[in-house]
């Protein structure tokens, strides 16, 4: 495992010499300045907690300009926590469900990414330390799932993700050294996951980073991944072993 050369985001926020109010815009939008986050703040504080038809319309309207990019029809529930918005892309007929978590913080290479058709449902979190997560178009993503990249998150169209998921790539603490706390120890990566098209994970899967799930594979409930599974494989336990053969079993 290679040691991550990108700053730490949460050293960068104890720099006692930046003033608070420098720090909070720093973590919301990331970039900008005052103005900029008065335009964000009344957007959230007038719009974000507007229950039904009317708060889906309003958000439609006011909340497009945060966004890098927020395509046709696009849906957002309520009570949606929103941090680097211009890092977040989202396509056409993208549904946001209430009480999500979009935080793109971190570097200019982090961002978001969400495909057309795609559904994310209610708690779910989307987040990012100085990494990427990119979901491609016609998946559905489960409700209380945490998706959380300091690397690099890719997961093919057609994704089937059921409740209370974590996909956790990148982002685990280095713990070599005991002179000093872990949390002062930095980053390590072994390069991010990926997961191809067609992939179902059952519900309370947890896949760690450094992994790649072959496109049309199936992952059981409950299961850990932190091994490579390759496509059409149906695969589940702690940690997760290859049992069946799709292919095969349609043979039969």
């Amino acid at each position: 495992m290679a040691e991550s050369e990108k700053s730490s985001f949460r050293e960068s926020l104890y720099e006692s010499r930046e003033r608070p109010l420098r720090k909070y815009i720093r973590l919301v939008l990331g970039k900008g300045g005052t103005r900029a986050l008065l335009n964000y703040e009344l957007r959230i504080l007038l719009l974000a907690n507007i229950p039904g038809a009317l708060g889906i319309v309003l958000r439609q309207k006011f909340y497009r300009s945060l966004f890098r990019r927020m395509g046709r029809n696009v849906i957002l529930g309520k009570g949606i926590s929103i941090r680097h918005p211009s890092k977040i892309s989202l396509g056409d007929n993208v549904a946001i469900d209430d009480y999500c978590a979009l935080d793109a913080r971190g570097g200019d290479d982090s961002g978001i990414s969400i495909g057309d058709n795609t559904i994310v449902s209610r708690n779910t979190i989307l987040r990012t330390k100085d990494g990427t997560i990119s979901i491609a178009r016609d998946s559905g993503i489960g409700s209380n799932c945490v998706l959380a990249s300091a690397s690099t998150l890719e997961i093919g169209k057609n994704l089937l993700m059921a409740s209370c998921v974590c996909v956790l790539a990148g982002g685990q603490h280095a713990f070599d050294r005991v002179d000093i706390p872990i949390v002062s120890q930095g980053m390590v990566s072994r390069g991010g996951i990926t997961i191809g098209m067609n992939v179902w994970l059952g519900t309370r899967v947890t896949v760690l980073d450094g992994v790649q799930i072959g496109d049309d594979a199936v992952i059981g409930a409950c299961s850990l991944v932190n091994k490579d599974i390759p496509e059409y494989a149906i695969a589940y336990g702690i940690p997760a072993k290859v049992v069946k053969d799709r292919r095969e079993a349609n043979d039969k």
